[in-house]
């Protein structure tokens, strides 16, 4: 691990602990995807133009596919957590795709806590806005008998939705790390544009993955006795 760091991250000539390596390039990316946020609103115009057009149009994609999933309303609610949370890794992911850098989505500490910020998000607005008896009420089923055999279904279901966020995301943006090392390796002076274009979908796929997976849980959490959620 030493060596790899050494040879292909510019981080690792600094310190060559992988957990190092990674927290920079966390915090690095956190101070990227807020700079050009800052930039694409420092002036705002009525018709938008450069960056501000780009974040209209992505914002306006995020916010029209997650009305579909929870509603218009809650959709605009919870932006600043999916929308904040989708911006970041579509940073952290395309940091990856840069010789001599390291994507944090890489590293399943780093998706962990991703989806553990998820996990206590959701629950604790679907306590909020149920209740905390009538929330954990639902994981009973519809009838009493069922309830021994329901509720611990549900505990492990919703438990199984960490490890399903975190090494979704890790498995993908890992082996897009290890494709680009091979072609790196195979062709070091002339990588072709082909793979660039493959890995720069994949990391927008897994941004909007997570993104919108966070809207289901946050659905499924709050709009329980909703007809049709």
């Amino acid at each position: 691990m030493e060596l790899e760091n050494r040879l292909f991250t510019f981080t690792g000539l600094i310190n060559h602990n992988h957990d190092f390596i990674i927290g920079f390039y966390t915090v690095f990316c956190a101070f990227v995807a807020i700079f050009i946020s800052r930039l694409a609103t420092r002036k705002m115009q009525i018709i938008p133009a450069g960056l501000q057009n780009v974040y209209e149009v992505v914002i306006s994609g995020i916010l029209y596919i997650a009305k579909d999933v929870i509603g218009e309303q809650y959709a605009r609610k919870y932006f600043p957590l999916a929308g904040s949370i989708a911006i970041f890794i579509f940073f952290c992911n395309m940091i990856g795709m840069i010789p001599g850098f390291e994507a944090p989505t890489s590293s399943w500490n780093f998706t962990l806590v991703l989806a553990l910020i998820v996990f206590i998000f959701y629950h604790f607005e679907g306590i909020k806005a149920q209740g905390f008896f009538k929330y954990f009420a639902h994981f009973m089923g519809p009838m009493k008998i069922l309830a021994p055999l329901m509720f611990p279904i549900e505990i492990i279901s919703h438990f199984s939705r960490i490890i399903s966020l975190t090494f979704r995301l890790f498995g993908n943006i890992k082996g897009d790390d290890m494709f680009l090392l091979v072609m790196l390796m195979l062709v070091p002076w002339f990588v072709p544009i082909a793979p660039f274009i493959v890995l720069l979908f994949m990391g927008i796929l897994q941004a909007f993955v997570f993104m919108i997976l966070t809207y289901v849980y946050l659905a499924g959490a709050i709009l329980v006795d909703e007809e049709g959620h």
